[in-house]
């Protein structure tokens, strides 16, 4: 499953760039995210609930961030499994553009999902994950340009 978007954020891109590598952000924003660790400057863990159709589930994983070109570009990328439900692992290559005081957040990402996740059908799958995407996005924006609009 491939997915891709952009969304303007009304921040400078330093501002931005802090926000995609900052924890406490990251985890308000993750649609049933119930935690999430900095384990190096590179490497978080994560534990994320979601339900898709009939099966709910939580997800244990490791994310690392690779190809880092502060503060235009990385990589993110992790795996996760949720027990009998099965695993999801993918990952999305990030821009940052400046666009006079705001900034366009590009991406495209890849997903992967096995076990009884992969069963409940592509569309139901697809869909939703472009629902969670399309939340994540969203409320990180809100976020971010909450927090410039306060310090300016």
């Amino acid at each position: 499953m491939d997915m891709s978007g952009e969304e303007r954020i009304a921040a400078p891109r330093d501002v931005v760039w802090a926000a995609l590598n900052d924890p406490e952000i990251l985890k308000q924003c993750i649609p049933g995210c119930q935690s999430l660790e900095l384990k190096s400057p590179t490497e978080l863990s994560a534990t994320v609930k979601i339900r898709i159709g009939p099966v709910s589930a939580s997800f244990a994983g490791e994310v690392v961030l690779s190809n880092i070109n502060a503060p235009e570009s990385y990589t993110i990328s992790g795996e996760g499994k949720g027990g009998i439900a099965g695993f999801a692992k993918g990952g999305a290559d990030v821009a940052l553009i400046e666009d006079g005081p705001d900034t366009i957040l590009r991406y495209e990402a890849k997903a992967e999902i096995g076990g009884k996740l992969a069963q409940l059908g592509s569309r139901l799958v697809d869909s939703t994950s472009k629902k969670l995407a399309q939340q994540f996005f969203a409320d990180f924006n809100a976020a971010v340009s909450s927090k410039a609009a306060a310090t300016t």
